[in-house]
């Protein structure tokens, strides 16, 4: 007879007419056969047993059920436990630790679930504030609850054990985690070549150009289509230089159209007269190109409508007539805002500035620098970077190009040192305060941490950049079929995109370099030099270490300081679980952003660019630092530029001039508006532009942990 049949017909079916509750709450029939299948699987993996031996097994736990609950409901749970019971009983250890760890794993996949769904409740009711630049309609929040799918889905199936404990964990952070294994993060995009060869958008082919109008058009919507694309920001690194082209073009055609126009009329001009009307038509037909530029960058939305691009523009060192009118008319249309006056949140401007061009009187672009301060002091864009910096100026024939995030990619291991064509691939970030907290002020153990930490993150990039390589040309519509990626141009629609990608940087990141050393030795690099000296030393390291790791796999790996806007909180709040509140650490919503000296901490700016910059040099992959004053300088501009020589003379590479932009949404009066109505119409819709991780935004979006931060930040008196 078999083991079936031998089993206890009589307890079987009187536990059967029971009723099990399920974790849900609901009450079903109990079924014995699932039992046996658990026990069967242990065995399998084991290899302890046979399916025989698991019906036996059953019957002892369904035995245990009748004994102990008799007629009353039991649990899920209930059951488990008892078959870990009768395993562990009867000797068969190794299938009962199998079956404790399936278990364990599929309450933790349960819970995931849980709070999967609970994520999704939240967003269905507001979208979540961890993107600025993401509203609350629709489309934003289809895009949010995606998002939160494609993280689990990449958490749990794809992503190895020990990487994503970590993540989960907030030892380190996959940044753009639900973009994971099917995007890459952003580019510097080569306009001159789109423009003057055209393009594709998906639709058919656009033409190249023949106007300043259509030219900044279609700027506009080659930052639109490639934003689909990639997760991060989309950036031009050569704006002027590449729209004076179409300036020389709109001349030409302006001169055609006043020729044609006087001889129809049977009139005669002088060449200075048609040379000045010529000028004239030119700069107008610049200004509107600018200006309905800027408006599509504020209005032209991506991403199926959930947000506008992330755009950057690069300008302020072409020295031709052309280049100069771009310059100048973009300015002064950011400059004007848009329909009721309010700040532009895009583009993105950063001005370069560059002995011999822009930075001295007399300079061909002098006044073009004057001009971008002037607009900074309304607006705060441009911001403005440093290309005679130590670590910037070796690659002058080049010329460097930042993004608004703070991004900086141009050294390459596997060919030319570029910009345009470039960008990075993906970045993880080190939870450096909790480090510093586990170390417990053994500056030995912290070390060995460092290092462990940063070889997972780096085994994390590389587990990332198997899949991206793995990637075809097809699955990137703009990005890869229209090659605006480095060596992409040999590539079919059929091919991985290896060849291109490899140009690309993977990025290791920091965030809370302050936190981390009141940690290790009581105070922050704003408050001691010791302190500051083992700052200089841990990022150093982790450059040494991306160098190293450079040359071990043939990838562009570089540092990056984090650019953290959700991630503030997010490590902060981890920490605060694991180590309770610790002064100066964990006693506040953020940690501070990447090697910043504490936006609480009261310091003057002179001293507070003198202690960032050294970190500059560090950070190949992005940098930047700030300045906060208490409203905009607009009067004293010499004020400004001091500021801005300070800030390059002690070698800094990216830099931002902050305070408060508050426009009245009403009648559009810009200032410091420091009351809930405007002083002008008494409106109360008062728009709050903040700069957050390198773009603007208004305060209304900023999530918890940024609100208060801004909230702290303290002014640095000159």
């Amino acid at each position: 007879m078999s083991a079936l049949a031998k089993l206890d017909k009589q307890t079987f079916e009187g536990v059967s007419k029971l009723a099990i509750a399920k974790r849900d709450g609901r009450e079903q029939s109990f079924e014995a056969s699932k039992i046996t299948e658990a026990i069967y699987k242990c065995f399998l993996a084991t290899k302890e047993s046979n399916y025989i031996v698991a019906v036996e097994l059953t019957l002892e736990v369904v035995k245990k059920i009748a004994e102990i609950y008799g007629e009353n409901t039991f649990s899920v749970e209930n059951v488990q436990d008892l078959v870990e019971t009768v395993l562990i009983e009867k000797g068969f250890v190794k299938s009962a630790k199998s079956y404790i760890l399936y278990r364990d794993k599929r309450s933790r996949l349960r819970d995931a679930k849980s709070k999967m769904m609970d994520a999704v409740c939240e967003t269905l009711q507001e979208t979540n504030r961890d993107n600025a630049n993401v509203g609350n309609s629709p489309s934003a929040k289809v895009l949010q609850i995606s998002e939160i799918a494609s993280a689990k889905y990449y958490l749990d199936r794809v992503i190895p054990d020990n990487q994503s404990a970590a993540h989960l964990d907030g030892d380190i952070y996959i940044h753009d985690l639900a973009w994971y294994g099917k995007t890459l993060t952003c580019i510097q995009i080569p306009l001159d070549r789109l423009l003057r060869d055209g393009f594709n958008n998906g639709h058919g082919y656009i033409r190249p150009p023949k106007s300043i109008k259509t030219a900044a058009a279609l700027a506009a919507i080659i930052l639109q289509g490639n934003q689909n694309d990639m997760h991060g920001g989309q950036s031009f690194a050569y704006f002027d230089r590449d729209m004076a082209e179409y300036v020389r073009a709109e001349k030409a055609k302006q001169y055609e159209i006043l020729k044609g126009s006087l001889k129809e009329l049977g009139l005669k001009a002088s060449k200075a007269k048609i040379d000045k009307l010529v000028n004239d038509r030119t700069r107008e037909e610049t200004s509107q190109a600018m200006e309905g530029f800027i408006y599509n960058l504020n209005t032209m939305h991506s991403r199926a409508g959930a947000q506008v691009p992330f755009s950057s523009i690069n300008i302020g060192t072409d020295t031709t007539a052309e280049g100069k009118m771009v310059i100048e008319c973009l300015l002064k249309a950011y400059e004007k805002g848009l329909g009721k006056g309010e700040t532009p949140i895009f583009p993105n401007i950063v001005f370069k500035l560059k002995e011999g061009v822009n930075m001295k009187r007399g300079e061909p672009n002098y006044d073009m620098f004057k001009l971008s301060m002037k607009v900074a002091c309304k607006r705060l864009m441009p911001t403005f970077a440093f290309l005679d910096s130590s670590f910037n100026k070796p690659f002058s024939a080049e010329e460097v190009a930042y993004m608004g995030c703070r991004t900086r990619v141009i050294s390459n291991c596997n060919g030319e040192a570029q910009t345009n064509s470039r960008g990075n691939l993906s970045f993880t970030s080190i939870n450096l305060p909790r480090l510093g907290l586990r170390a417990n002020k053994n500056l030995d153990e912290f070390w060995a941490l460092l290092d462990k930490t940063f070889e997972l993150c780096v085994e994390q990039l590389l587990t990332r950049y198997d899949l991206q390589k793995n990637l075809k040309v097809k699955d990137f519509p703009f990005l890869m079929q229209q090659k605006l990626y480095m060596d992409s141009e040999s590539l079919k629609p059929n091919d991985k995109i290896e060849q291109a990608i490899k140009h690309g940087t993977l990025t290791v990141g920091f965030i809370g370099l302050a936190e981390c050393l009141m940690a290790l030795v009581g105070k922050h690099h704003g408050q001691c030099d010791k302190a500051q000296e083992l700052g200089l030393e841990i990022v150093a390291h982790i450059r040494k270490r991306c160098d190293e790791a450079m040359e071990k796999y043939g990838l562009n790996f570089s540092l990056l300081a984090t650019p953290a806007e959700q991630l503030s909180g997010k490590f902060v709040r981890s920490d605060i679980q694991k180590f309770g509140n610790i002064y100066g650490v964990t006693d506040k919503e953020w940690y501070t952003n990447s090697f910043h000296v504490p936006v609480q901490f009261d310091i003057s700016a002179l001293e507070k660019i003198k202690l960032e910059a050294p970190y500059h040099k560090y950070c190949n992959a992005g940098h930047i630092s700030y300045v906060e004053l208490p409203s905009a300088p607009e009067h004293n501009l010499q004020a400004y530029e001091a500021l801005l020589n300070a800030m390059s003379k002690a070698d800094m590479g990216y830099v931002g001039i902050n305070f408060p932009v508050d426009v009245c949404a009403s009648c559009g009066f810009n200032g410091v508006i420091s009351e809930a109505v405007c002083p002008k119409c008494e409106c109360r819709e008062i728009h709050r532009v903040r700069r957050i991780t390198g773009y603007l935004s208004t305060l209304d979006r900023f999530n918890d942990s940024k609100l208060a931060e801004v909230k702290h930040r303290q002014i640095h008196n000159m």
